[in-house]
């Protein structure tokens, strides 16, 4: 790992400070992370007379320490890491700094929760983070540093009481069965380190020359493991010439699409055969910014406009633009990849399309042309259907239930692979079951653990959160209260005032300029518009939503700006660190808050949603909407106004009063207290 300067406490000590700046600026430089200016070198040599004067031989001598860490791939630099034996000191110093801030507390939690959940030697140790701001009063602010592995509060020192939180900190001795070694510092630098990404950053590494297996961190234990069991049956199929579908499933945020995009680049990049699989998606936007996402880093690789993008294009489709070429001519590849697979058209739905479009209208299923495009392909193929649970949103979408009827009565034999998630009904497929009953007599069903997928790469730090996500869209507000996670590591406030939403999206920017900030809203409440939140099909059509996600945060078209508002279809499949949902009026809890009443705004007022399967779009738009943050969200509940029928204040109370059972915290009142007080 990069870093500026390592070594232990007693050698630092005795090095003088020209030289320790010599180093500093030879390390830093070598990171390509920035180039030290005047400034830099004056906060350095500050911060080495600060640590001199700190650290005595006798008792910190063999402390390790290294200055200017590089968090790899985040061009991210900690000013301080101190290595004990038993505990990791992760030190921000705010040279002349006299407020323990918000956002600086922010980023001291920050760089310790990036080392315990992507550094391999920080794994299952005790992290400390410590905000120094040497111009503050010193602070008696509690911290418990009784905690065997994890990452404690954020200590607040003014610096000149720093060796004294050192010494509280250690006198926390770890139990008597600590299973750990002392800490290695050549080992603990030696370290890998893997961060999450989200699937715009996956798609990027993936095509410049990593792996799955490289990016995926230490929770995604099974990720590397699917995609060896996909490969394991593509080279089945090639030998035996047979016919497969594998259904791999996962819970919200684990990894189905990156898993996808991995076995389409794995094949282009090792078969010589370059059109041997594709990557398919009937969500326009994901196509569009994976597409853009890619090109984009090729150009800044190859400097040539029109390779790139032919390349990619050809590797990554839409659905139903595939499926409309080759109804009637076969495709040249073998394998097709099909991302959120449980969103294919209905038959209505394709004859409807293809109507509007001028193309002979057929009475199949998007399923039942899948498999009858693909039993063509001459000797062999492979489908991998992607299946979430509860994506559903929109009318004629199938459901994994019409891959199951698409498999019955065909004259070609096909090879299942799925887990018992996607054959029995489980909570990452909202219990739809691929068969309603026994399998087609001429489908070979294989059941495979390994292509489900359980674990949350998308929100590292909110493990429980689809989980809770679900207990509230079911009403079980009093269990979703006990699932709520801790706000330290993943937060989420809920608020009456957008401003003031706005203004917590643009604290948690200004912390880390590098994170993505943005507003989601259902595409359902039209009346939104008067709050400037503009939901029409015609407004979002018009808008570039490749740019939103992609954009640097000084172009007012990127997301960062929050003026925009993507819907459900623009942000399905896709994610950001930091999320503004804006809670409208078509889904609003019952007064006795047992049930959901289903709305729709059509002309100038609402009209109830009766039927069943469109009542479950509804619920499905906000779970795509919750679950779009990796690192949290504010929830904006509008404050309605009693002069306008159209925004009943009451039936917006009701949708605040349910969040905060579900255990949401108000952000006003925090979100104030941080920023006034020290």
């Amino acid at each position: 790992m990069a870093y500026g300067y390592a070594d232990y406490v007693k050698e630092f000590i005795v090095e003088s400070e020209d030289a320790l700046i010599g180093k500093l600026q030879s390390g830093v430089a070598s990171t390509g992370v920035g180039t030290p200016e005047n400034e830099q070198f004056e906060a350095w040599r500050t911060e080495i007379q600060l640590l001199k004067r700190q650290f005595t031989e006798q008792e910190f001598g063999n402390w390790f320490i290294i200055l200017e860490y590089e968090i790899p791939r985040r061009s991210r630099r900690p000013d301080l890491i101190l290595l004990s034996e038993t505990t990791i000191y992760v030190v921000e110093l705010k040279i002349h700094a006299e407020r323990y801030d918000a956002a600086s507390r922010k980023q001291s939690k920050d760089y310790a929760l990036d080392l315990r959940d992507f550094h391999a030697g920080s794994h299952g140790r005790r992290i400390v983070p410590i905000l120094c701001a040497t111009g503050a009063a010193q602070s008696d602010y509690p911290v418990d540093f009784r905690i065997a592995s994890g990452v404690s509060e954020v200590v607040r020192s003014n610096g000149y009481d720093l060796t004294q939180w050192l010494r509280r900190s250690e006198q926390e001795t770890l139990p008597d069965n600590n299973p750990f070694q002392p800490i290695d510092p050549g080992a603990w630098l030696s370290s890998s380190y893997r961060p999450t990404l989200d699937i715009i950053e996956a798609a990027r590494t993936l095509y410049a020359g990593h792996g799955v297996r490289e990016i995926a961190h230490s929770y995604a234990h099974n990720l590397g493991e699917t995609v060896s069991v996909l490969a394991r049956e593509i080279e089945q199929a090639r030998e035996t010439g047979g016919r497969t579908i594998c259904f791999v499933t996962g819970v919200p945020g684990a990894g189905k699409t990156l898993t996808g995009l991995e076995i389409v680049h794995d094949l282009r990049v090792n078969d010589s055969d370059a059109s041997l699989a594709v990557f398919l998606s009937g969500n326009g936007p994901l196509v569009d910014v994976i597409q853009r996402a890619v090109v984009n880093e090729q150009l800044e690789r190859q400097h040539n406009v029109l390779e790139p993008d032919r390349v990619v294009r050809t590797l990554i489709q839409n659905v139903h633009g595939f499926l409309r070429n080759h109804h009637r001519a076969i495709p040249p590849e073998h394998i097709v990849v099909f991302d959120e697979a449980q969103r294919a058209w209905n038959h209505q739905k394709v004859a409807r399309a293809r109507g509007r479009a001028g193309l002979e209208v057929v009475n199949a299923s998007e399923p039942q042309l899948f498999l009858d495009v693909m039993e063509q392909v001459s000797e062999w193929a492979v489908i991998i259907a992607l299946v979430g649970g509860g994506q559903e949103i929109h009318d004629g979408e199938a459901g994994l239930e019409e891959w199951g009827r698409a498999l019955e009565g065909r004259s070609v034999p096909w090879r299942v692979v799925a887990a018992p998630e996607a054959l029995i009904g489980g909570d990452s497929v909202a219990n739809h079951r691929l068969f309603s009953n026994e399998p087609p007599t001429n489908v070979r069903v294989q059941e495979e653990p390994l292509v489900h997928l359980d674990v949350v790469v998308r929100s590292h730090r909110a493990q429980q959160w689809a989980e809770w996500v679900n207990l509230l869209l079911n009403l079980n507000l009093e269990d979703a209260r006990s699932k709520f996670p801790r706000t330290d590591e993943f937060e989420c406030f809920v608020t009456r005032g957008l401003e003031m939403a706005r203004s917590w999206l643009r604290q948690q920017h200004d912390a880390e300029p590098r994170d993505r900030t943005g507003l989601v809203a259902t595409s359902q409440d039209l009346r939104l518009r008067s709050y400037g939140i503009e939901r029409s099909s015609a407004f979002r059509s018009g808008c570039n939503f490749p740019l939103w996600f992609l954009a640097d945060h000084n172009d007012v078209r990127s997301s960062t700006t929050l003026e925009i508002a993507a819907s459900e279809f623009e942000c399905q499949g896709l994610e950001l660190d930091w999320v503004g949902l804006c809670w409208g009026g078509d889904l609003v809890p019952t007064i006795d808050q047992v049930n959901w009443e289903y709305r729709r705004f059509h002309g100038a007022d609402w009209q109830d949603v009766k039927v069943t399967v469109n009542q479950e779009y509804a619920r499905n738009r906000y779970r795509v909407l919750l679950t779009r943050a990796g690192k949290g969200m504010v929830i904006w509940v509008p404050p309605g106004d009693l002069r306008d029928t159209t925004r009943d204040p009451e039936r917006y109370d009701r949708v605040f009063k349910a969040l905060q059972e579900a255990g949401v915290p108000m952000l006003d009142d925090t979100f104030q207290a941080d920023d006034v007080t020290s």
